[in-house]
């Protein structure tokens, strides 16, 4: 692995981390009903270190990578929601 791999494996761990700790900003409700949201689950800070370090395990160029950002996307949305 070069030096630049483990750089943007960090990059990513902090962007997935760092994004689901924000809170989004949201119009609608989750399913364009009034007063419904779904509930978003709270991880303890270890699990959330522990994922960082599994993050940086994986490869840049994987797809599961993508998916972690979609779901720090809903995760802001649903929170935005309540």
């Amino acid at each position: 692995m070069t030096y630049n791999a483990g750089c943007l494996k960090r990059r990513l761990a902090v962007l997935v981390i760092g994004a689901s700790w924000l809170t989004g900003c949201a119009t609608a409700s989750f399913d364009g009903r009034s007063g419904v949201c779904p509930p978003v689950m709270e991880y303890s800070r270890e699990l959330q270190e522990r994922a960082a370090i599994e993050v940086e395990a994986l490869s840049p160029d994987t797809v599961i990578a993508g998916w972690l950002a979609d779901y720090a996307v809903m995760r802001d949305q649903a929170r935005a929601c309540r």
